[in-house]
């Protein structure tokens, strides 16, 4: 068994672990191990699907000291007007030269692929075993063990259905979907997507995409989400009041709303949240961005099903907890149902001799985790970092996302009252908007405007936060 010693043990290579470790190296000196199960960094990206691509700009996805992309702005397309939105296939690329490049070029960082964390192991010894030899590595770690992984990501090729198929039932990933007519001699007759999330929102927009007949696309949709219009997201001077418009009526609506759905009600008046069916009203909502052009598109399908979760898989039924339905012959279904991110309960993210790395700004991952790694170079101590470090409670119905908006604008204010956390965000390429902000010519008086109204919504946060936190 050989030894090793190193200052952070980082448990995922996914973009959380890399994103802390590369801002760990820009703000310290310290020695880094990273450790993950995958042959290549990227994380679940290495099982996403050929036709995923991020739902959000590539101008704040990553890690902070290495652009994405070249912050172009789409012509044409569902993204038009836009910047652009990396493709699965570019965002594995990019976090092969992150490691490459930036990680292992610096000298002070080892990678172990293929490899995995004994579970039981604590304190400052570590024990890793390569997936492929079995051989031990000892790790013994000066300072902390980074847990990039609490929110145990899967996408539909890693998780097994949480119903039974029956044999000669003809049930498909989305990865499937592009090389299905090398993989078997049959045509579908009619294709069936099950889940109501994103990831059945992009298999949606490929198969309308690829030429399949909305008429020949069933949807098993048991609840519909809320959805981010993408509109809300861009970086550019351009959208910049509309984006902080957006911001200041997420805080007004809080003190004006009498329930979650009042709250939503307001944001789709106002053109943040945007939904599929007008007449259906939404109980869900995962933080999906999406523009109205896919809207649109996925508004073909007209043949949705709302009996509740599947029960059961047969070659020609669906099955229900209160129905039956029966389903052409060779109709091909195409399991969505994964379950991106598991909603575990928030804990400290700063513990004796380790760090769990949690969303505090939601939905950014990687900002988060860059974010966690500066406070770790020069926060005082644990208790002071953990206060500007409160996790986001991941919220799954409506009625949650008032709570998790509250903590995530709390967040937000506190950051903003350490001067030097202020400037670290400023200049952060994840953070997306404080440079933009800090640009603003005083004489531009619609973008005064707009700034001097999310100054006084801000002012209410506290008055909301009382009422909705209780």
């Amino acid at each position: 068994m050989s030894k090793i010693e190193t200052d952070y043990l980082i448990a995922g290579a996914g973009a959380v672990g890399l994103a802390f470790a590369d801002t760990l190296l820009s703000e310290t000196d310290a020695d880094i191990v990273i450790v993950d199960r995958h042959g290549l960094p990227g994380g679940h990206w290495n099982d996403a699907y050929p036709f995923v691509a991020l739902h959000q700009p590539s101008a704040f996805y990553g890690v902070a000291s290495m652009p994405l992309g070249s912050d172009r702005v789409d012509a044409g397309g569902l993204n038009d007007g836009f910047l652009e939105l990396a493709t699965g296939a570019e965002v594995s690329a990019y976090f092969q030269r992150v490691m490459r490049e930036r990680l292992l070029a610096s000298g002070r960082v080892r990678y172990y692929p293929l490899s995995e964390l004994e579970p039981g192991t604590d304190g400052g010894s570590h024990r890793l075993r390569s997936l492929l030899s079995g051989q031990q590595t000892t790790v013994q770690v000066r300072r902390r063990l980074v847990d990039a992984t609490y929110y145990g990501t899967t996408v539909p090729s890693t998780h097994r259905p949480a119903f039974p198929v029956a044999d000669g039932a003809w049930l498909v990933t989305p990865n499937d979907l592009p090389q299905l007519w090398k993989q078997s001699n049959r045509l579908p007759s009619n294709f069936i997507l099950l889940g109501a999330g994103k990831t059945a929102m992009d298999a949606g927009v490929y198969l309308l995409q690829s030429g399949a007949p909305p008429d020949r696309i069933q949807w098993v949709r048991p609840r519909d989400s809320w959805m981010l219009n993408r509109r809300g997201t861009q970086p550019l001077m351009a959208f910049l009041e509309e984006v902080i418009a957006g911001q200041a009526l997420q805080m007004e609506a809080l003190l004006s709303a009498t329930d979650a759905n009042g709250w939503f009600d307001q944001l789709e008046q106002g053109g943040q949240m945007l939904r599929l069916d007008h007449a259906v009203r939404p109980t869900m909502f995962h933080y999906a961005t999406i523009s109205t052009g896919e809207i649109a598109l996925l508004q073909q399908i007209t043949r949705v099903l709302r009996h509740g979760p599947v029960k059961a898989i047969e070659p020609e039924a669906l099955v229900f907890a209160d129905a039956r339905v029966t389903v052409p012959k060779d109709s091909l279904f195409i399991d969505c149902t994964a379950r991106a991110v598991t909603r575990r309960p928030p804990v400290p993210v700063y513990q004796p001799q380790r760090i769990v790395l949690q969303m505090t700004r939601i939905p950014q991952p990687a900002f988060s985790a860059a974010l966690a790694a500066w406070l770790e170079a020069h926060g005082d101590n644990d208790p002071a970092r953990n206060a500007m470090s409160i996790p986001v409670p991941l919220p799954d119905s409506v009625d949650d996302v008032p709570r998790a908006t509250i903590v995530n604008l709390m967040n937000q204010g506190r950051w903003n009252q350490d001067p030097r956390l202020r400037a670290w965000i400023r200049a952060c390429r994840l953070d997306g908007f404080s440079k933009l902000i800090a640009s603003v010519d005083p004489a531009d008086a619609a973008k005064m405007a707009a700034l001097g109204r999310l100054r006084r919504a801000a002012e209410g946060l506290p008055t909301a936060a009382a009422r909705w936190m209780r």
